[in-house]
């Protein structure tokens, strides 16, 4: 081999070298039960991982790569640091130092979306062997429990707004907003499915509402369409097709079989028996998501004219608890730059909190579960308007504040008609 071959030889290596894949960013989001490692990659690449203990740390070797820039770590409670080298000439190194000890799992993704090749690395803590309790909500005066699910989340940012509002982040201020409100109401409770900035996989969300024995999923959201004139809120549920195709889901998987459905334990049973159990608990279900969805419009109504005039029906996975009444909330358009900057405000996100709460509260109101604080402690009476009555005399003679009552029954003025069927709450003593 004479020098001009070894010369050209040289330069193609370097070429190759060069042109290998390079290291584009890097993102790390911190759920209650994992945290996840995204390296963005300009190309394919062959890698390793292994870890280390004492100190515990998780070292990572890419082939055939480079930094395109400087990663930056932002604080996080599971990595502490950094670090890169090499090892070779060729071979990017990157160490993650942890604060305590992690099972470490890793795979590659193909671009999908506005992500292009990414290798991400998730950290599980030890699981601790658990207890199993089966719990059924048959406490007396047992608070009702409202699932509040943010969509979207860490890598998923959903919708985006023309200034650049991702609808993860809107979601996650309402469901908060959400929460605290209902707290506040007597005898209902709050669940925040999603209570950060991470990534939750559709089926984990109304899986989460059933283990925290959730009487209504209520999934939020903010729309996007390719017209930007489009606007308004809509609510939907389960359609019936899917509905049924999740049933038969449910019936067909082993690790489903020892799940409560409706408080009834499937795995002792018989297929038709159980069929039957879980198509009664499911059209209760079904019932109950719409019943509820009905009286959530009617009080987003009160903000201002919906998309929907009706409840919609789509096969929404997050939407397919067998058990659990469930919704989800578009909450306006976020592709709208209208409606993308009322949802951007304190004002508006409280109306929208709000308004989805009295829905709640309607609903609950009138069909609450039993052994439930609202069941055993407050009396609905309905009222029918007679000629010549105001909402204020009623109020007045019911002992219910103007407030509560145009609430209840989804009022924004002081208007009633003669014949008009009124709901009317009294606390008990």
């Amino acid at each position: 081999m004479n020098i001009r071959t070894i010369i050209l030889c040289s330069c193609l290596l370097s070429q190759i070298a060069a042109a290998g894949t390079k290291v584009k960013g890097l993102r790390v989001w911190t759920s209650p039960d994992n945290t996840k490692a995204v390296i963005d990659l300009s190309d394919q690449v062959n890698y390793k991982l292994f870890q280390l203990s004492n100190p515990p740390r998780v070292v990572i070797d890419l082939e055939n790569t480079t930094l395109e820039k400087q990663l930056k770590l932002k604080n996080n409670p599971v990595i502490k640091k950094l670090r890169k080298g090499k090892k070779g000439k060729h071979t990017l190194r990157l160490v993650l130092d942890l604060s305590s000890e992690q099972k470490a799992r890793s795979f590659l993704l193909k671009p999908a979306q506005q992500y292009g090749h990414r290798l991400v690395i998730q950290l599980d803590k030890p699981k601790t062997k658990k207890k199993t309790v089966k719990q059924i909500n048959n406490k007396q005066d047992r608070n009702i429990i409202i699932a509040i699910d943010a969509g979207h989340g860490g890598e998923d940012p959903g919708a985006s707004g023309a200034s650049g509002t991702r609808e993860k982040t809107i979601t996650l201020q309402i469901a908060k907003r959400l929460a605290k409100i209902i707290d506040k109401e007597p005898g209902m409770k709050s669940v925040l499915i999603r209570q950060g900035d991470y990534y939750l996989g559709l089926k984990k969300r109304y899986k989460k509402a059933r283990e925290k024995r959730a009487d209504l999923f209520v999934s939020i959201h903010a729309d996007a369409f390719t017209d930007p004139k489009v606007h308004g809120m809509s609510v939907y549920i389960l359609s019936n097709k899917g509905a049924t195709s999740e049933a038969a889901k449910w019936l067909a998987e082993n690790e489903n079989n020892s799940d409560l459905v409706g408080g009834v334990v499937l795995e002792d049973k018989d297929n038709i028996l159980a069929k039957v159990l879980l198509d009664l608990s499911q059209n209760a279900s079904m019932e109950a998501s719409l019943k509820s969805a009905k009286k959530v419009l009617a009080a987003l109504k009160k903000i201002e004219k919906p998309h929907k005039k009706q409840v919609e029906r789509a096969n929404f996975v997050v939407l397919r608890s067998p058990d659990v009444p469930s919704m989800l909330i578009e909450t306006a358009y976020i592709s709208n730059p209208k409606e993308e900057r009322r949802l951007k405000t304190k004002d508006f996100q409280l109306k929208l909190a709000n308004a989805i709460k009295d829905g709640v509260k309607q609903y609950f109101y009138q069909s609450p579960p039993p052994n439930t604080w609202i069941a055993n402690h407050v009396k609905t009476t309905k009222h029918t308007v007679a000629s010549g009555e105001t909402l204020g005399a009623i109020a007045q003679s019911y002992k219910v504040s103007m407030t509560d009552l145009k609430r209840l029954n989804n009022k924004t003025t002081n208007r009633i008609l003669v014949g008009e069927v009124l709901i009317l709450p009294k606390i008990l003593p």
